[in-house]
Order: structure tokens, then sequence, then C-alpha cells
């Protein structure tokens, strides 16, 4: 489809989506916002991020994560309490329930590339109900260009809807949250929590599978940048440990703050944005990050915002002390636009 169409119903027949009522086609970020402020979604705030709540869950549920049991990779996954297995034929039923959930619905559709280095890039696309996982989508991955909308077919689907609901008893999943991966079917499904983590995670997870095993490409959860001379620097770390925080340095370029991958080439990055934890940022210790908490496509996630004045407050963690801000890349002033990098001069744990 064309970027910013908009369908009534028609498009999705491939992923079994018949009954849907207006499907937004890559919609920029302007016409985002108007739909979640419309919808209810969310609030634009002072400067002009727009400021979400996720309810329940404000991280991820990895106990809620599963990838399905199937002959095409049964042999090539570490089975156990991380990689925890899930019946096809209990895929299939919920899936199908997820697909009469759609009826009527309008959807959202992101079509655009994990993998900034276009060798590797993998075509997906992310269907979504609330318009701000769309925006997230948009922020957080390679967007395409209108001419590669063209000819865009996605060789993985996200598919999030947050306010259906599993039933344990009868999927088999351990909450009324899920996270499903099907890799022979290339489908991704996700219910019962908004947290938008969920959908770059998800990604990553594929990236991890398929870049080691068919492309011999290692994949790194790191954030990676570049000096003046070209000496690129990787910094790895679990989630919430300072990746961003030490990639983004005023005197070097980023490439990424948080999944790349390392070929014989080099190093590129997996995304086309950043997800920061925010709480406690200040204008002092982390400048080009708190800028990007004041400019109009950012995402606020679980930041507390005053609705009458709408400015926010990054210090409060009544919400979660997981506060995060999901923004392009572009929102930062000294980045690697490619992507990409040589082989890393300097790896930091």
């Amino acid at each position: 489809m064309k970027f910013n169409d908009v369908t009534r119903g028609s498009g999705l027949e491939e992923h079994g989506i018949t009954n849907a009522n207006l499907i937004y086609w890559t919609p920029p970020t302007a016409v985002l916002y108007e739909q979640i402020v419309k919808r209810g979604e969310g609030l634009v705030s002072h400067l002009g991020a727009i400021a979400v709540k996720t309810g329940h869950y404000t991280g991820r549920a990895a106990n809620e994560k599963f990838i399905v049991d199937e002959p095409s990779t049964h042999e090539n996954i570490a089975w156990g309490k991380v990689n925890k297995p899930f019946e096809s034929t209990k895929f299939d039923g919920l899936y199908n329930r997820m697909l009469a959930y759609m009826h009527g619905k309008d959807l959202f559709v992101q079509d655009c590339f994990a993998g900034a280095d276009k060798e590797h890039r993998l075509p997906i696309r992310v269907i979504t109900e609330k318009a701000w996982h769309s925006l997230f989508a948009r922020n957080m991955f390679v967007r395409a260009t209108e001419a590669e909308l063209d000819n865009h077919r996605p060789q993985f689907t996200v598919i999030n809807m947050p306010n259906f609901h599993s039933i344990p008893s009868l999927d088999s999943t351990n909450s009324e949250a899920f996270i499903i991966i099907h890799f022979a079917r290339k489908l991704i499904i996700i219910g019962g929590t908004s947290y938008a983590g969920e959908n770059k995670k998800s990604i990553f997870t594929i990236l991890n599978y398929l870049l080691p095993v068919e492309k011999k490409i290692l994949s790194m959860h790191c954030s990676a940048n570049v000096g003046p001379k070209g000496d690129s620097a990787i910094f790895f770390g679990l989630s919430g440990t300072g990746k961003t925080t030490l990639s983004a340095d005023p005197n070097r370029s980023l490439i990424g703050d948080d999944e790349h991958g390392w070929d014989d080439k080099g190093i590129f990055n997996f995304e086309g944005g950043c997800y920061a934890k925010i709480i406690k940022l200040s204008k002092e210790s982390e400048p080009e990050i708190y800028e990007t908490t004041r400019k109009f496509g950012t995402i606020l996630e679980n930041v507390s915002i005053d609705t009458h004045t709408r400015r926010v407050d990054l210090d409060d963690d009544s919400f979660t002390e997981n506060t995060r801000a999901s923004y392009p890349l572009t929102h930062i002033p000294n980045i690697v636009p490619s992507g990409t990098a040589g082989h890393p001069a300097n790896i930091i744990m």
C-alpha cells in the first residue's frame, strides 16, 4: 500500500484479517498524533511530546513470552524457562479468536525494516489497534521510503492487540497477557499488555535467531557510537544499565542505543530510533536525551503529566521507575545517518 493510504477493510487478507473497518497504512507522525488524541490514547505535552500510559504492565512480561514449538525450528532453539514452548494447535485457536476480535475495528499498519544495513535488513509489518503503538513502530524501526513501500513484502509481521486477552485455562498461557512467536508462520501476536517495548524486543528475538543461523552475523544487545576518526565503540549491558547514556556522547556520533549486528564489514544498527529510560533525567547530566523529551514525535511512556498545564515531571516515579522515551534517531543532533560503522575499536562491558 501507498504511504498514508486509508482503506476500508482491505489489504490484510494474507494475515487472515478480512473484516476490519478503516486500515491506516504507514501514517506519518502528524496523522498518528491526531488519531492518538482523537481516540483518547494520550495527551500532547508542553513542547510537543505525546504522553501515554500502559496500564497494568509497565515493563516487559517475560513470563508471558512463548515460541511455537514446530518442526522447522525445534532443533535450533534452547528450550527452557526463557524460550518456553507453545503448542501449534493452541496458537491457531488463540489467533483465530484474535482475528474475530479485529472484526469491525480500525487498524494501523507500519511497513518498515529491522536493520539499517540494506544487505541484511528484514522487511517487517506492525499491525496495531492503538495509534500510539503505530507511532512507536514508526519511531523504533527503520522507515521505508515511499518507493520502497510500493514493493514492500513483509517477511515477519507483528500483530499487537492489547485489549484482547487470552484465557489461560483454554490457551495454556500463564496469564491473560501473551507474546507468542511463530517462526514457521512468520508471525508474532501480542495481547493483554500495552507496554510498547514488547514490539521491539519481539523483533530482536527474530533477528537473534535468523542472523546467526542464516547469515553468520552476531546479534548484540548493546549501544554503539563512533568517534571523529572512525573509531567505533560498542557498550554491552542489560536493560536500564546505562547503554543509552554512555553512547550519547556529544563528541562522538551515535549509531544506535540498544540492538546491533556485527558482520564481516563491521557493525550496524537494527533500529531507527531509541527507547531510553528517563526516570530522573536532567538537562545537566544527559542534555541530548533530555532535549528529545521536549520534541514533537517523542512518546513519553508512563511519565507523569499535569493535565492542566501539560508539563511533565521526569522525576515522578508514581506510575513506575521504568519511564521511557521513544524517539527517532533524527532527534539526536550527532548521529551516523547510515546506522553503520566499521569494526569496533573499543568494546565496553
